[in-house]
């Protein structure tokens, strides 16, 4: 892959981002993005390599949440899920609620690996391997095993004691059930994308689940179609890797990351794409809505998302969440120099019978970013909102699109 142009983007997760952790993140994710270009000019180097490589970065960052330093589930332990997807080929391996492994997005690599191997017996591979026996297939795998208790931080174990004393208290009913939020804790799921010019395309995802889960819980980080996704079509149409961030069971229900791509492959075949209006809609219409139909105040989900249009040399990177805010960073092999943000949604509206918590933030670029110049446009949508896309044009040729709804 030396000789190709490789572009990267990286997420840590959507939700709340404190002002305390900004710069420790945003220098993780930094790194995600250096250390991934630097495996990407290794001869032979693949594209799922690239986003492996971003992942363990992330992993290894005690400040975030996957790998070690993941928030511990209800009984005080480390419990991981990760999973990886080939655009070119449809490959997909993951791994849930595993213990123990250093590296969770190597395992879902090696899982995706294995099932490129001839079995004599003609046994079907797996795409997901769960627990304990995920556990044992990293061990065959020859992965880095640790004990899983080295995988928990001061600051998880802080949180954890934290969090636990309140849920004893409630279940003893000593303080109302309503005043438990865990808004001030780091849930985020963690990711990446990836793309060479050669129209290869990578997503993975990593994450050490909601604090206090049930053991054996599995997020939408490890379910396929769920947290990440990549397609590229081999009729030159737009090539799609997207990895997703939030509250699991919510993303789970409608298969947010495949569709995303169904959506492209739909909208392809009819009058084309507008990928704003694209996410704007999937994020209301099949996941906000509903999830609030069942009662959930306010439900999270952040998306990020690379595209490689057809007759496009660059490919295009879009961000979109109805969370708080969402850090993502991005570098590529002609600008190797990371750029690292927390996007944070900012307060549009005033209006009492619309609550802010309802409102889609997209944004998008070009991987060329300078100094920006902004024009607004606003346009009337639908329920009465309003969507405002921004598009921000630099000296080189970049364009930036922000929508709030």
């Amino acid at each position: 892959m030396s000789s190709s142009t490789v572009y990267v983007a990286v997420h840590a997760g959507a939700g709340h981002h404190g002002k305390t952790s900004e710069r420790s993140v945003k220098e993780a994710m930094k790194r995600a993005c250096t250390e991934a270009l630097r495996v990407s000019s290794i001869p032979g180097t693949d594209i799922l390599s690239v986003v492996e490589r971003a992942i363990v970065e992330l992993e290894d960052d005690e400040d975030i949440n996957a790998g070690t330093g993941s928030n511990l589930t209800l009984d005080g332990t480390v419990e991981c899920d990760a999973a990886i997807m080939d655009g070119r080929t449809g490959e997909f391996g993951s791994g849930g609620a595993v213990p123990g492994v250093k590296n969770p997005i190597k395992l879902a690599k090696a899982i995706l690996c294995h099932s490129r191997q001839f079995d004599g017996l003609g046994r079907i591979p797996p795409l997901m391997l769960v627990s304990s026996g995920a556990r044992s297939f990293a061990m065959r795998s020859g992965l880095e095993m640790v004990d899983p208790e080295t995988m928990i931080s001061k600051r998880a174990k802080k949180d954890w004691q934290k969090w636990m004393e309140r849920y004893n208290d409630i279940r003893e009913e000593m303080i109302p059930e309503s005043s438990t939020l865990l808004d001030a804790v780091i849930q985020d799921t963690v990711g990446a994308v990836a793309w060479d010019d050669r129209g290869n395309v990578a997503a993975g995802v990593s994450s050490g689940g909601l604090l206090l889960k049930n053991s054996g819980r599995v997020g939408e980080a490890a379910i396929f179609g769920a947290g990440c996704w990549a397609q590229q079509p081999s009729n030159g149409k737009t090539g799609v890797a997207c990895s997703i961030s939030g509250t699991g069971e919510h993303i789970i229900r409608v298969g947010l990351a495949r569709a995303i791509g169904d959506a492209f492959q739909f909208s392809e075949n009819q009058e084309g794409i507008d990928v704003h209006d694209l996410l704007l809609n999937l994020l209301t219409e099949r996941f906000y809505r509903p999830a609030v139909g069942y009662s959930i105040p306010h439900p999270n989900a952040g998306v990020l998302l690379l595209t490689a249009e057809s007759g496009n040399s660059k490919p295009r990177l879009w961000c979109a969440f109805t969370a708080e805010g969402m850090a993502i960073a991005y570098a590529s092999s002609e600008k190797p120099i990371p750029k690292a943000t927390i996007l944070r949604r900012p307060h549009i509206t005033s209006r009492p019978d619309v609550p802010e918590k309802q409102s889609v933030y997209i944004t998008c670029s070009f991987y060329v970013i300078g100094r920006p110049t902004l024009h607004v446009s606003k346009r009337q949508c639908q329920y009465g909102l309003s969507s405002e896309r921004t598009i921000e044009n630099t000296p080189q040729g970049a364009s930036h699109m922000q929508s709030h709804r």
